[in-house]
């Protein structure tokens, strides 16, 4: 349970952009992208990741590579290598009230079923976590593997050994609020009915085969979230990053690793990108 709630943690801290369905052009099937133009000296890359994932699974493409080698700088959602946030986001994991204490009798009912069938724990074992915390809690237990990998774990690792200067693109207080305020505790419920083995190895072979528009289409779909989440969780947190990105681009090299559900989609990273006066274009195999 120790090490499930420590893989717990680090799929918070990396949290999936999931929201409502939404049209979205034919976009090329590559997880890299070169962005230049635009008075930039240095071509940055935008990589989009999957926050976890089963280590027979795991690669980092040789373009991947090439493309970290030419950059001096790793820009991540969230600054994982910074002690206090991963302090805070420790704590946070934590309720402020006991789950029993929170749902309803139905709720709790129907929350210990999926537990059961799902993780193979009870209510009781997680009754002082947060309702984003349990989520994870399944989201790991879905991968059906023992030894997972964070994509931008190991990024920010080999950030380190190359000395590269790593940032967070927003804090894990704000990524927190981000969440609370897109889910209730009966919307989150009613999203644990999706958290399942099946529906992760799809979006686990997509991300490997480089798909990106359905790794977008199946993360954004109705029965996840409605559009009011979509654009808190995606639009403006996509919005907020490209105020940032302009001038850490500027005079430097930049590998900016998310996940990939904000690549795509009119108010994604890609297009958002280009109206801004970027070329952006994907890096093949």
């Amino acid at each position: 349970m120790k090490n499930l709630f420590k893989s717990a943690i680090v799929v918070i801290a990396l949290v999936l952009g999931f929201t409502s369905n939404a049209q979205t052009k034919q976009i090329e099937n590559s997880l890299l992208w070169e962005v230049s133009g635009n008075g930039v000296t240095k071509p940055s890359y935008l990589f989009g990741t999957v926050h976890m994932i089963c280590e027979k699974d795991f690669v980092l493409r040789p373009k991947v590579k090439e493309a970290f080698a030419k950059t001096s700088k790793l820009a991540l959602e969230i600054n994982i290598t910074d002690p206090n946030e991963m302090a805070y986001m420790q704590k946070a994991a934590m309720g402020t009230d006991l789950l029993s204490k929170k749902l309803s009798a139905e709720q709790l009912a129907e929350l210990e079923s999926i537990l059961q069938k799902q993780a193979g724990i009870k209510v009781s074992q997680v009754d002082n976590y947060s309702i984003i915390t349990v989520m994870s809690l399944l989201q790991v237990k879905s991968f059906g593997c023992e030894n997972l990998k964070a994509y931008e774990m190991e990024l920010a690792t080999q950030a380190k050994e190359d000395k590269k200067i790593i940032i967070g693109l927003e804090t894990v207080q704000a990524q927190m609020d981000f969440l609370n305020k897109s889910y209730s505790d009966a919307q989150m419920m009613e999203y644990f009915k999706y958290i399942n083995t099946e529906e992760t190895q799809k979006l686990v072979q997509n991300y490997v085969n480089e798909n990106l528009l359905a790794i977008y289409q199946d993360v954004t779909d109705e029965k996840v979230m409605d559009a009011s989440a979509k654009k808190c969780l995606l639009d403006e947190r996509n919005a907020n990053w490209l105020k940032k990105m302009p001038e850490l681009m500027k005079k430097e090299g930049v590998f900016f690793a998310v996940g990939s559900a904000h690549l795509a989609g009119e108010q994604g990273l890609i297009n958002l990108l280009r109206k801004a006066g970027y070329t952006v274009k994907p890096v093949m195999n």
